[in-house]
């Protein structure tokens, strides 16, 4: 199935641009972006599943959640401490690996967010644009499969909005 997903890495600036296109409306593209219930159905790569610990979306709030595998071994932790919301227009946060409750270990690599849902003709177009620390942070998210986990996703979002 052609997902049609744009990936563009620019490791001399830190950061990855990430543009796909749903046949959906706005608030339901929204929704699986900022409901953990929805983000637990597509966020990860086949055969492993997002699993929320909690989620507070709002501005200032947080989503922890952990990557189950198919025997049910977790892969570590994840916290994304939301900035600027726009409902339905856009999300910003920050993310890191953490721990079990959420902690960050201080000097832990943390990544950028800003995710916008923008109407096109063809329906919805989300963009992505991911702002590392360092040029070293970057390539070992991209080492550690990043950009094939994260384009699986969000092809199992459009399966999902079908």
């Amino acid at each position: 199935m052609e997902s049609n997903i744009v990936f563009n890495k620019d490791f001399d600036a830190n950061s990855a641009y990430v543009m796909k296109v749903y046949k959906a409306d706005v608030s339901e593209v929204w929704n699986h972006f900022t409901q953990s219930e929805l983000l637990d159905q597509w966020w990860g790569p086949r055969p492993w599943r997002c699993e929320t610990i909690k989620q507070n979306f709002e501005e200032g709030g947080s989503w922890l959640y952990t990557m189950v595998g198919p025997n049910g071994e977790k892969a570590g932790y994840s916290r994304s401490n939301y900035g600027q919301i726009m409902e339905h227009r856009s999300i910003d946060w920050t993310s890191a690996f953490c721990d079990e409750e959420g902690n960050i270990a201080e000097g832990a690599p943390q990544s950028q967010w800003l995710i916008g849902f923008t109407g096109v003709e063809e329906g919805i177009k989300v963009t992505i644009n991911i702002h590392y620390q360092s040029q070293e942070t970057m390539k070992t998210m991209m080492d550690m499969g990043f950009e094939g986990g994260f384009t699986m996703g969000l092809t199992q979002l459009e399966e999902i909005l079908k």
